[in-house]
C-alpha cells in the first residue's frame, strides 16, 4: 500500500459512535472522552473537522465534568482524572469553545489540577494515587491550554521531571524506571510547554537523540524501548520527541512512512498498530499525526507539544508566567 486512505479513514472516524449496541463500545467507556479528542484530532489532520456535529461534540464534552470536583471524567458521572481533564479541553479548544466553561468551572478544574500535585514536583492522576511523568504532562499541558501556569507549580514539575532523565538519554515515568519512547515526550513535552528545554544539556540533547532514532527497526516502524516489536502509535512518540529537540530528520521518513501505510485497513479504514492487525482511532491518529510532522500527504501540520493542529495552538499563549 502506497497511498493514504484518507476517505476511508474519515468514513471510519465518523462510524465509530454508531455500535452503541457492541460489547466493545460499554468496554471502553473508561477512555471515551480520550477517544473523542483522538477521533477529532484525525479529522483535523485529514482537513475534515466538519464531520464530527461541533455542538454535539461540545454538549458531550461538558457532560463528563464534574461539579462536585472540576476537571472531567471519561464518561458522564464518571470521576475526573487529569488524562481525561487534557482530552476534555484540548476538544474545547479545537473547537474555540473553552467559553463553554463557566469561570467558577476553569477555577475549579484549575483547583483539581494543581490538588493532584505531590510535594516531589510530580503529579497524580486523581486521588487514587498512581504517579506518572504522563501526569505530569497532563497537568501542565491542560494549565496552559487555560493560561493558568505558575512558577510555583511549573518548577518543581520541571525538578521531577529532570529526575526521570536516565543514563541512556531516554526517560522514564518515574525516576529510576526504564526510559520509553513515550515517557521521552511526556518528559520533552513537558519542559517544552515550561520553556525549560535549556535544563537539559546539549549532550544530554545529543544522547536522547540517539536513543530515540534508534528506536527504527529494518521494516522501518519504531518501538517503545529495545527489543519490542514496532507500533505505528510511536510514529507520534518517537517524531515528536525528535521534533522538539530539533532532530526530526535522524528518522528514516521514507521507511517509516511505508510501514503506516501498510498498517491501514483497505475494506473499512483506519490504521492499526502493525500491518495486519485489528485498527483502532488510537492507532488512527497517532500514525497520521507521525505522517504529519513528517510533511507528508499533504496533511494539516500539528503541533508536536500538544498533538493539536498548529492553528489551535498558536491560540493559546504557551508560557503565561
Amino acid at each position: 500500500m502506497s497511498i493514504l486512505l484518507k476517505d476511508k479513514h474519515i468514513a471510519y472516524i465518523a462510524s465509530l459512535d454508531r455500535h452503541q449496541e457492541s460489547f466493545e463500545y460499554w468496554l471502553s467507556e473508561h477512555l471515551r472522552l480520550n477517544g473523542v479528542y483522538w477521533g477529532l484530532t484525525a479529522l483535523c489532520i485529514m482537513n475534515a473537522k466538519d464531520t464530527f456535529d461541533r455542538s454535539e461534540i461540545i454538549k458531550f464534552v461538558m457532560k463528563c465534568y464534574c461539579e462536585n470536583t472540576g476537571g472531567f471524567g471519561p464518561f458522564p458521572r464518571h470521576e475526573a482524572h487529569v488524562h481525561p481533564t487534557l482530552s476534555g479541553l484540548q476538544v474545547l479548544a479545537t473547537y474555540d469553545a473553552l467559553d463553554a466553561l463557566t469561570p467558577r468551572q476553569v477555577e475549579q478544574t484549575v483547583h483539581f489540577i494543581k490538588g493532584n500535585q505531590l510535594q516531589d514536583g510530580s503529579f497524580q492522576g486523581d486521588r487514587f494515587g498512581e504517579v506518572d511523568t504522563r501526569f505530569v504532562y497532563t497537568s501542565l499541558s491542560a494549565l496552559s491550554i487555560l493560561g493558568k501556569l505558575t512558577p510555583e507549580i511549573v518548577n518543581p514539575a520541571v525538578q521531577f521531571i529532570m529526575r526521570c532523565y536516565n543514563f541512556d538519554g531516554g526517560f522514564g515515568l518515574c525516576p529510576g524506571a526504564e526510559s520509553h519512547s513515550a515517557q521521552c515526550f511526556v518528559c520533552l513535552g513537558t519542559l517544552a510547554i515550561a520553556g525549560k528545554l535549556n535544563e537539559l544539556t546539549e549532550a544530554q540533547i545529543e544522547k536522547t537523540g540517539w536513543w530515540l532514532c534508534e528506536r527504527q527497526l529494518p521494516d522501518g516502524g519504531l518501538n517503545g524501548r529495545p527489543s519490542k516489536l514496532p507500533d505505528v502509535c510511536y510514529s507520534w512518540w518517537v517524531l515528536s520527541s525528535l521534533a522538539i529537540i530539533g532532530k526530526l530528520e535522524w528518522i528514516d521518513f521514507g521507511r517509516l512512512r511505508e510501514f503506516i501505510l501498510k498498517s491501514q485497513d483497505s475494506k473499512k479504514g483506519g490504521i492499526s498498530d502493525r500491518p495486519d492487525n485489528e485498527v483502532d482511532v488510537f492507532h488512527t491518529v497517532f500514525g497520521l499525526a507521525g505522517l504529519s510532522l513528517m510533511g507528508f500527504e499533504e496533511l494539516i501540520p500539528v503541533d508536536p507539544v500538544y498533538c493539536m493542529p498548529c492553528d489551535v495552538t498558536r491560540r493559546f499563549k504557551k508560557y503565561p508566567y
